[in-house]
């Protein structure tokens, strides 16, 4: 079955530091809304800004929050390899039900650097780990035949995330590890992507905008699962023009945030310095997407 997991967002006070109420707020609103589950910490949820005290904060509050009423995966990418293994043992103790694990960013990556940050963390974390591949972000990529043999080194190791704009590397990733691993879960990073993914022997999508409308995102997964290819026609129309939220502001996050202000999810919308928040004119374009689509 496919699933369709929310990059939740991490809303903060003014200052900078967790809202507590804000984020469970967040959890309980997909929770209602059906949805599969959540990364916690990935790109969209600020895991860069955030102190290794916080994220455990950030942790704990999300885990005694869903308290297992949907999946969670909690990003534990930091840029040294011991304090990632900390952060994802801290989390599989917790109650994760896996990790996500990105490559240290800045440095463009020989494919040996990257096999040896994984060699580094992934033997080390007593759980299952999806991989995480942003070359957006993150200036290299996680190459197909390096996933394979990374995926033939480590048993733990349950898929990966593949955050590209070209659908091609994900097409290889598929036709790559799926012949010899049949359960590795390949998910897209690009909300945009998810019916193709699935449809290409992939397990669904890692997205950023059901933040802001769960309910369309759980009835296109539903849709897809039940052979309704009229609703998923119809949803795949609305999700390519609500990908118009990425082009909105930089990062994109900032946007969603508004957006979910808007529609009364949250009440409070900062993101962690220096990210501003959204400006009058990314507001109303925000509001003028928001109303094309009767959301």
């Amino acid at each position: 079955m496919a699933k369709f997991y929310t990059a939740v967002v991490t809303v903060f006070h003014e200052d900078g530091s967790l809202d507590f109420e804000g984020n469970k707020a967040i959890y309980e609103h997909l929770i209602n809304a059906g949805s599969d589950g959540i990364v916690l910490m990935g790109s969209t949820g600020e895991f860069c800004s955030l102190t290794m005290d916080m994220a455990k904060e950030l942790t704990d509050l999300a885990l005694d929050t869903i308290k297992g009423r949907m999946d969670v995966i909690v990003g534990t990418s930091r840029m040294i390899p011991e304090e990632s293994v900390e952060l994802a043992n801290y989390a599989m103790e917790k109650g994760a039900d896996a990790v996500i694990l990105i490559t240290p960013y800045y440095f463009k990556l020989s494919d040996a650097s990257i096999e040896k940050f994984y060699d580094q963390t992934i033997p080390y974390i007593n759980g299952p780990v999806y991989l995480y591949n942003f070359p957006g972000c993150t200036a290299h990529e996680l190459s197909p035949e390096l996933v394979l043999k990374l995926r033939r080194k480590y048993n733990n190791i349950k898929g990966c995330k593949d955050t590209v704009k070209n659908f091609e590397h994900t097409r290889k990733l598929c036709n790559t590890l799926l012949p010899e691993f049949p359960d590795f879960e390949i998910y897209s990073g690009f909300d945009e992507f998810f019916v193709h993914n699935v449809l290409s022997g992939g397990a669904g999508c890692i997205g950023g905008l059901t933040n802001m409308c769960p309910e369309l995102f759980v009835e296109w997964t539903k849709s897809l699962n039940a052979g309704n290819w009229d609703k998923v026609s119809e949803i795949q129309k609305k999700v390519n023009q609500l990908m118009e939220m990425f082009d909105i502001s930089a990062p994109f996050l900032t946007a969603v945030k508004r957006a979910m202000k808007i529609r009364g999810i949250i009440s409070n919308e900062y993101g962690r310095s220096p990210l501003v928040l959204a400006s009058d004119e990314e507001d109303a374009k925000i509001r003028q997407l928001l109303k094309d689509m009767d959301i």
